[in-house]
């Protein structure tokens, strides 16, 4: 059975933060059988072993699926959809997003964030005062990296390290910041 939720942009929990998060991206089909190759977004694809149910955004769109099987197979999952039978059927979901619930989601550890609730945060140095929007997070193992717009269409590299990252408030939509010597 197919649920239909429309505008799943507009859909917040407590105003600030997404209700749905994006955990992959269909990237292809598998098989005959109308399975999905899905690029995991997460940091454990094991996690795809336990869902139920996933929703595939389409058009502003979500689509409520059954899980039915999932595999993991070197970098991917894949995923049987229920109600999705054919290549043909599978083909139509290529290179969207694959969303869950957020009360369905991991719970993080403390001091941990989804990089949806970063992106858009206003970034603050306990110095030099704002700075810009965090845009981005580059992922790249040692430590992240958060990417900041400036007013000025510039962008800072911040490491997201605990001697330069001095408070997150997901809240209040703000990221302090001590920028080491140097850096801009």
């Amino acid at each position: 059975m197919k649920i239909l939720i429309t505008n799943p942009q507009n859909i917040t929990k407590g105003d600030k933060m997404l209700k749905y998060l994006s955990i992959g991206q269909i990237v292809n089909t598998h098989g005959v059988r109308g399975e999905v190759k899905v690029y995991p977004l997460t940091d454990d694809p094991e996690r795809f072993k336990k869902l139920k149910e996933v929703f595939v955004e389409k058009n502003e769109e979500l689509i409520s699926y059954k899980v039915t099987n999932v595999k993991l197979i070197k970098n991917l999952a894949i995923l049987k959809l229920e109600t999705i039978d054919t290549v043909e059927d599978a083909i139509k979901l290529k290179n969207l997003y694959m969303k869950i619930d957020r009360s369905k989601a991991v719970k993080l550890p403390k001091g941990s964030y989804f990089i949806c609730d970063l992106l858009d945060c206003d970034v603050h140095d306990i110095k030099l005062g704002f700075l810009g929007k965090l845009t981005n997070v580059i992922e790249t193992g040692s430590n992240d990296v958060y990417v900041v717009k400036a007013d000025n269409g510039k962008e800072i590299l911040v490491p997201a390290l605990k001697s330069v990252i001095n408070e997150i408030n997901i809240e209040d939509r703000k990221v302090v910041v001590e920028l080491p010597e140097g850096l801009l």
